[in-house]
């Protein structure tokens, strides 16, 4: 096969339909709107959800429920191989992972996670730990406090 014998598939172009040039094209005229109302006009037609003035669908029914998402707290996330820069015995804080950079607001919440692995025993102070990370910290000869809620509500 050579460049010039490369085609697409029966089928898988098609012409652009050319609405009003003539009558013989089958969409000459009104170019298949049928003849004026609203959607006959250029811009023409209703909103999705009108129902023609009638009380819409959606205000019909009534309104159940609440969301509770403006108070969910999200945690920065830093996992134990995130852990491998500190030196043995360090006691590894929100406020000293700020500074260090491993994450941006450690001090509105932090949740270690478990992916990784870590060989030095640190004390680690967070806001949650998994329970894969409790273990990989445990092992390594560290200990887990867990410390009080998260700070700030992300709104």
């Amino acid at each position: 096969m050579k460049l010039h014998e490369l085609a697409p598939n029966p089928g898988a172009r098609h012409e652009r339909k050319r609405v009003g040039r003539g009558i013989g094209s089958g969409l000459g005229k009104t170019s298949g709107r049928g003849h004026k109302g609203q959607k006959a006009r250029s811009g023409g037609g209703v909103r999705p959800g009108f129902e023609g003035g009638q009380m819409p669908l959606t205000r019909r029914l009534p309104k159940r429920g609440f969301s509770n998402a403006p108070f969910k707290v999200r945690y920065e996330v830093v996992n134990v191989a995130d852990l491998e820069r500190f030196e043995a015995g360090t006691v590894v804080t929100p406020e000293l992972l700020d500074e260090t950079r491993v994450c941006k607001n450690a001090t509105k919440g932090v949740k270690v996670l478990g992916t990784g692995e870590l060989t030095k025993a640190l004390t680690v102070r967070a806001h949650a730990v998994s329970e894969s990370a409790r273990q990989k910290i445990e092992a390594a000869g560290g200990k887990v406090e867990v410390i009080g809620e998260a700070t700030e509500e992300v709104k």
